[in-house]
């Protein structure tokens, strides 16, 4: 047989130098007390080493089978353990290290998978080996060698069940292919990966594999006889295999310390640095991280450290400004970062950090590339086709020409194969930076998000020493371990709402971890990473604990106010109100939904109901809806037997509560509500059918207010968010020139435009506001109407709701106020009008839906539904039906004339706070659910035509063009459906979509305009899902933008849209261009809409804005609003 050439393989690398630096100590081991040890430190010199070596191959070469080539080694770190790995080596065999602290099952399984028959094994660990083994292999003692301190057992490998990776390898042809592998190819160690995303893979390393590694950074770090090499990793991990020979192959000192003082940080820095003077440390940055920064810069790498080289790896690098936080200025330590898998063993990449980069003072680039391949490595990076990329965004490959293992049931691997290594790089200036593994490159809330790039901001902030960042169950956790943690709860909550802080400056909003945990140190796995399984059973441990301290209502008052101040970035002792509402305290829909998420999570409750009473109502209803919850949970948890026929219900007498509605089908038709005697009344349950109103004549007034409404002038145009005009026997284009500039079509009459290379420089300018006493985040409606039965004369009243529970008409012209009315709770709703134009309708967080004189202010109907009303209604202009959403999950058909319901439907989980859409033609309804269901409907009967279901809300309102149907979703995605259901596209933006989509006029192709949450506003092409033009604005966009004819300026088409910093924006619609801008004082969340030359808009400033848009020359100075 063949032997490889001592040179070439590391014993002879060992070999060759052992003999010169006889003398010299080849290993130390500190025992530092561990297991009664007689003295702390014991050496074994070169000469020692090597002898020991020698035996130990003799006496395995005489009692196994000369065919044999692999040998078990069940070990914990010693002294002798490099004379161990050297005696197998020069046997010549391979060594299996089995990891004595490891899952039994799992080294059984590298047994079978590596063909194993021989163990060596450290005598002190017999007993422990025979107990855990012997009921899973057959084994005997062969040999039992004392002056060694090892036994020789063998394995008696059964006809096992085939473990995967093998599937259709007989083990006996495996073994056979083992032994020629090792004798023909020089295999050197057998190593399996963890096993945590399945069953353990073993990898087989031969020595051309390996033995390149060790003479370049050998080289590389400059080692002489006098370094002290630390072997920071245990032998299951490569880099072990690395710190060994580095250190062996030079004439140097290898540095072996038990896994206990591995565990206690202070004691390693002192045994390392203190009593030791290691020169060269090459490990894991989260095993640095555990010395602390202040051990890190006043002694490990202090000025006058004796640690020359420091080299991370298995882990992605630190950055820069990480790495400069752990030294002391006058540190020379050189810094490597190494890159590489176990599957290519060990390291395929390094790079040395620039001595001038590590100054405080430096700036730039603060990530650390991977490097440049080390000798005998190929690098690539492909894309998702498999093609080499040499600029941008791929996956990293590594091999070579003799650098291959053979993994799992490989038999045999060409010369050159590249393996896929799951990690994604940014190629970049002939540098490979590193983003992040495939598996770590999630979606949070439509968006991509790599879980090292939330891990690199956290470790970026000063008050982190170390942290660990996992995904579990949909919610995004860091784990942070910090100098500045306190030991009482309020201190640790300000140094969390610290840090949250912080990241919302450096990370996009679904880069904000969900929950930060405070630990004092992380958990490791035995290869010096962190341990994920670890910091899972933490979180779980600590979410049971907080759920059984929730005994009492106090106890969940407590918790509730504290996360409802770390959603909002609140101070630990800001006072929280009862009626306190979270989007009226600064919060937005984002944060709601990350409170939601924190609240069920941790309380392990439903959140359907919960989101609806966040967005609608105060603190202590949130308070009464999560313990009402809880204490009804532990009810049926304790109660023998549950009723399952209907359910109870309660009605409350507390102000703005409004009892749920029995559950109506379409079948159940034409229900009546009870009246409601006044606008501020609280509604009853539904009286019997034999005591309900048969008709309106029953009621006198409302037959007048029928009879006038009747008698009014014929003709209205009602003008609403996202572009929607309702046309009742008049039409825009009927109207005077002046009234033109509305609904996006130019008049037909319009005899002198300017060509666009002529238009205006526009600018936008404050005609009059309103006060409504409280923040406007409904969006306001125009009824534009004629005075006589002549075009001669119209008039525009704007209507609109507040916070204030008011609902004003205003006139368009002057602002002046036309009538108010105060209703029952807070309006966030926008008006619809009835077909005959005499009333406006409008839904109010009490739960009712108000039919008003569109005149007077007076109320004509009254109708009650089971929850908030926040849904828009909707006009059904061929039947009159008033169509509507609530949060108790319905869509209800008013009867106007009758004052009834015609129809109900549910809509499944989940309230309905978008506003339903209507298709006259099609005689189609669509309806959007915070369940994240999309219906459609048939208008006249409420029966379902069909369903598309997603797993995140929808808070934006559908929009029905001529070829589809498209809505926006939380999960950042603009989609688009045929008026038979079938998804036609999806268009991604990268934030959730809130806003409406809004019609795009006077364009060849269908066009839509929306906003996102990523401060963008799209104009998307609705016939492909293509993006036309996106504008970037200086904050979110909640609201709906609104298209219109810009030929009154000059112009083609305009959109207008707002976002929630304040901005109004005025943009081309062919291109996204800016034409103006305005900066309102206070948060925008109401949608414009236009009537002639002006813009009307709600304000969290309270006040309703008409805006004019004028001219540039028409511009006062004094009044230039505009952004420059």
């Amino acid at each position: 047989m063949m032997q490889p050439v001592a040179a070439d393989t590391l014993h002879g690398l060992v070999l060759s130098v052992g003999r010169a630096h006889g003398a010299r100590v080849a290993v130390t081991f500190d025992a530092g007390g561990a297991r009664g040890s007689e003295s702390e430190s014991e050496s074994l010199s070169y000469s020692e080493l090597l002898s020991a070596a020698e035996r130990l191959s003799g006496l395995l070469r005489a009692r196994g089978p000369p065919e044999e080539r692999l040998f078990g080694l069940y070990c914990e770190p010693g002294l002798r353990v490099p004379a161990w790995i050297l005696g197998i080596l020069q046997v010549p065999a391979a060594y299996v290290p089995l990891d004595p602290e490891g899952a039994p099952v799992q080294s059984v399984r590298v047994m079978e998978q590596s063909g194993l028959n021989y163990c060596v094994v450290q005598r002190h660990l017999v007993q422990r080996f025979n107990a855990r083994f012997s009921s899973l292999v057959s084994m005997e003692v062969c040999a039992e060698w004392q002056s060694e301190d090892i036994t020789l057992f063998r394995i008696h490998r059964g006809a096992a069940a085939q473990q995967p990776g093998h599937e259709g390898v007989p083990l006996s042809l495996l073994s056979a292919a083992q032994s020629h592998l090792a004798g023909q190819q020089g295999l050197a160690y057998v190593l399996h990966t963890s096993g945590t995303t399945g069953w353990p893979k073993t990898v087989r390393v031969p020595h051309e594999c390996i033995v390149p590694n060790i003479i370049h950074i050998r080289s590389l770090f400059q080692v002489t006889a006098e370094d002290i090499i630390f072997m920071a990793s245990p032998l299951t991990f490569d880099p072990s295999v690395v710190d060994m020979f580095v250190a062996l192959s030079s004439g140097a000192r290898l540095l072996i310390v038990p896994t206990i003082t591995k565990r206690n940080p202070n004691k390693l820095a002192a045994t390392l640095f203190k009593k030791h003077q290691n020169t060269i440390l090459q490990a894991t940055p989260t095993l640095v991280c555990k010395f602390g920064r202040r051990v890190l810069r006043e002694l490990v790498l202090s000025a006058h450290s004796p640690l020359r080289v420091l080299a991370l790896g298995g882990e992605p690098c630190p950055s820069l400004a990480v790495l400069r936080s752990w030294r002391q200025e006058g540190n020379r330590t050189r810094v490597f970062n190494l890159y590489g898998t176990t599957e290519t063993s060990c390291w395929s990449c390094c790079y040395e950090v620039p001595q001038e980069q590590l100054l405080a003072t430096a700036t730039g680039e603060l990530s650390v590339p991977l490097g440049t391949p080390l000798m005998g490595t190929a690098v690539e990076v492909r894309d998702e086709t498999g093609r080499v990329l040499t600029e941008g965004e791929g996956q990293v490959y590594t091999g070579g020409e003799r650098r291959v293992c053979l993994l799992g049931g490989e038999v045999t691997v060409a010369a050159g194969t590249m393996r896929a290594t799951g990690d994604w790089v940014d190629l970049r200036d002939s540098q490979l930076f590193y983003m992040g593994r495939k598996d770590c490159l999630v979606k949070r809330n439509g968006q991509r998000l790599y879980l090292d790039a939330v891990h690199h901001a956290l470790e970026s902030l000063p008050q982190v020493d170390a942290c660990a960042v996992i995904l579990c169950e949909g919610r995004l956790l860091a784990f942070v371990v910090s100098d500045f943690h306190g030991t009482d709860i309020l201190s640790s909550r300000a140094l969390q709402g610290d840090i949250l802080r912080s990241l919302s400056h450096l990370l996009p909003a679904h880069g904000i971890p969900d929950s930060l945990i405070m630990l004092p140190f992380l958990p490791l796995t035995a290869h010096g990473k962190v341990s994920t399984d670890k910091l899972l059973k933490v979180y779980q441990k600590r979410r049971t604990v907080s759920l059984g301290t929730l005994a009492d209502g106090r106890a969940v008052l407590q918790e509730l106010r504290a996360l409802w101040r770390e959603a909002l970035g609140l101070a630990d002792d800001a006072d929280v109100s009862s009626d306190a509402n979270f989007l009226l305290s600064g919060g937005d829909s984002l944060q709601c939904l990350r409170l939601l998420d924190a609240i069920t999570f941790s309380m392990d409750l439903d959140p359907t109901k919960l989101l609806e009473v966040l967005l609608n109502s105060s603190f202590s209803d949130v308070v009464s809806c999560v313990t009402t919850a809880l204490f009804s949970k532990e009810r049926r948890k304790s109660a023998p037997s549950a009723d399952q026929g209907s359910p109870a219900h309660i009605f409350s007498l507390e102000p703005d509560k409004v009892p749920p509605t029995q559950p109506l089908s379409p079948e159940s038709s034409r229900e009546h509500p009870t009246k409601v005697l006044n606008s501020c009344s609280k509604q009853r349950p539904s009286l019997p059918s034999s005591k309900r109103p048969s008709s309106p004549g029953a009621f006198p007034e409302r037959a007048k207010r029928l009879a006038a409404a009747r008698r009014r002038p014929m003709g209205f145009v009602m003008l609403r968010r996202a572009g929607e005009v309702v046309e009742v026997g008049l039409s825009v284009l009927s109207l005077k020139s002046e009234d033109n500039a509305v609904l996006g079509r130019a008049p037909s009459h319009t005899t002198a435009q300017r060509d666009r290379v002529g238009a205006a420089e526009l600018s936008l300018r404050v005609r009059w506001t309103s006060d409504t006493g409280r923040c406007v985040d409904a969006s306001p409606v125009l009824l534009v109407t004629r005075v006589d039965n002549t075009l001669d004369r119209t008039e525009a009243t704007v209507y609109i709701g507040s916070h204030s529970h008011r609902l004003q008409a205003l006139d368009f012209s002057t602002g002046n106020l036309r009538w108010e009315r105060v209703l029952g709770g807070r309006i966030e709703s926008s008006v619809a009008v009835t077909r005959c134009g005499g009333f406006v309708v409008v839904g109010c967080y009490d739960g009712n839906v108000y039919f008003v004189c569109a005149d007077t202010g007076d109320t004509h109907w009254v109708f009650g539904t089971g929850d908030a009303v926040k849904s828009c209604p909707t006009a059904d202009p061929l039947s009159g039906l008033i169509i509507v959403g609530s949060h108790d999950g319905h869509i209800y058909a008013l009867d106007l004339e009758d004052c009834c319901c015609t129809w109900k439907r549910s809509c499944g989980s989940g309230g309905v706070f978008s506003s339903p859409c209507l298709h006259p033609s099609q005689r189609q309804l669509y309806v959007a659910t915070l369940g994240g269901r999309l219906l459609s409907l048939n208008t006249d009967t409420g029966g379902i035509l069909w369903t598309h279901s997603r797993k995140v809300p929808f808070f934006s309102s559908p929009c029905c063009l001529r070829s589809c149907v498209c809505i926006g979703s939380v999960d950042g995605s603009i989609c688009g459906f045929s008026h038979e259901g079938d998804a036609l596209w999806h268009f991604s933006t990268n934030a959730p979509v809130f806003s409406s989509p809004c019609p795009v006029p006077c364009s060849a192709n269908q066009r839509l305009a929306c906003g996102s949450h990523d401060g963008s506003v799209y104009c998307v092409d609705c016939t492909a899902g293509m993006l036309v033009w996106r504008f970037g604005t200086t904050g979110r966009v909640f609201s709906s933008p609104l298209a219109f004819d810009g030929s009154a300026w000059g112009c083609g088409t305009l959109v207008a849209l707002c976002s929630t910093d304040g901005m109004l924006w005025l943009l081309d619609g062919e291109n996204g261009s800016l034409k103006a801008s305005l900066q309102l004082p206070g948060e925008l969340f109401s949608s414009p809409v236009l009537w002639q030359h002006s813009l009307v808009v709600g304000c969290r400033n309270d006040l309703v804005y008409c805006i004019d848009i004028v001219e540039q020359q028409e511009q006062d100075p004094a009044h230039d609003h505009r952004l420059e």
